[in-house]
């Protein structure tokens, strides 16, 4: 076992411990820090990384600090000297990730895409995967863009695997804590339906990077990490699909095709970041409440979301 795969598994006990700890379940805590249980089940499992926001998250929540969840040692995957705050750009512009995404309590935070915070070889990574695909990357080329040597980055990173694992791990969490932000502004289904696509279409245009990764390199995936993260999505699917069939019920219509319905409209939003550009005609906003509309149109809810 490598030392990367051996912090990994000693931060999953410390973090499985203070859980049990707080006594709260795993699924309990993964609602509380805003991602699935698949994806804390990995942390806690050692099969995969925690970023430095997701613990202070974790540590807020168990009642306890950073320091002890990393034994004082430099966390997994922490960000080396110099992380870069990211914001979306124009098209041409280097693509960007995030590792940093602020945690608000304000009801339209969902909403919000403020700088947010990548460390230099995820971002190197996340940039040559959309430039060139994982295949075309190698750790060396991400190296050179991340302006560091390659034992540098083997010590942040155990393989180009497990950066392209946290690129996707990065893209659910916030995939997972939008989406739940957004249908807790909605009073009911119809409402809920629009928030849920609004989210869906902001996420896959203000960060159509880590979208489109997200949609073309499944396949590079591990089977373990993909069978996860495609269970991670599937639970984004069910909440859509649950709000879908509660609008048709009270539209008093037929919920025989809601799930064909759900998958067009997910389709629709995931199919962004393959034409969207931020200096196009419409912006993300106009983009989302558009996408709102069109999926009201689609289930036959008459009537602008708005």
């Amino acid at each position: 076992m490598d030392s990367t795969a051996a912090e990994q598994q000693a931060l999953g006990a410390r973090v499985r411990q203070a859980r049990t700890a707080a006594g709260l379940s795993l699924r309990a805590t993964a609602q509380r820090i805003g991602v699935s249980a698949a994806t804390l089940s990995a942390i806690e499992t050692g099969k995969t990384g925690a970023s430095v926001p997701r613990l202070r998250s974790l540590a807020a929540e168990l009642g306890t600090t950073v320091a002890r969840l990393i034994g004082d040692q430099r966390t997994t995957g922490a960000p080396p000297p110099g992380p870069r705050a990211t914001d979306s750009r124009p098209a041409g512009s280097p693509a960007h990730g995030e590792t940093g995404s602020p945690d608000s309590g304000a009801p339209d935070s969902w909403r919000e895409f403020p700088p947010l915070v990548l460390d230099p070889v995820l971002a190197a990574a996340i940039d040559s995967f959309v430039e060139t695909g994982y295949h075309g990357a190698t750790m060396r080329s991400i190296a050179a863009r991340a302006g560091m040597s390659v034992p540098g980055v083997y010590h942040h990173y155990r393989d180009k695997q497990d950066l392209l694992v946290r690129a996707l791990d990065l893209t659910m969490d916030e995939l997972h804590r939008r989406v739940r932000a957004a249908r807790l502004d909605g009073t009911n289904g119809r409402e809920r339906v629009c928030r849920v696509v609004e989210a869906l279409a902001l996420f896959h245009t203000h960060h159509r990077e880590l979208a489109f990764i997200g949609a073309s390199e499944m396949r590079s995936l591990n089977p373990a990490d993909r069978d996860r993260i495609t269970a991670s999505r599937n639970e984004i699917q069910y909440l859509l699909d649950a709000d879908i069939d509660a609008a048709l019920t009270e539209a008093n219509r037929s919920t025989a095709r809601a799930r064909d319905a759900g998958r067009a409209i997910a389709t629709m939003c995931t199919a962004l970041p393959q034409w969207f550009r931020l200096d196009g005609p419409s912006s993300p906003e106009q983009i989302a409440a558009a996408y709102a509309d069109f999926a009201l149109g689609l289930l036959g809810v008459d009537g602008p979301h708005r």
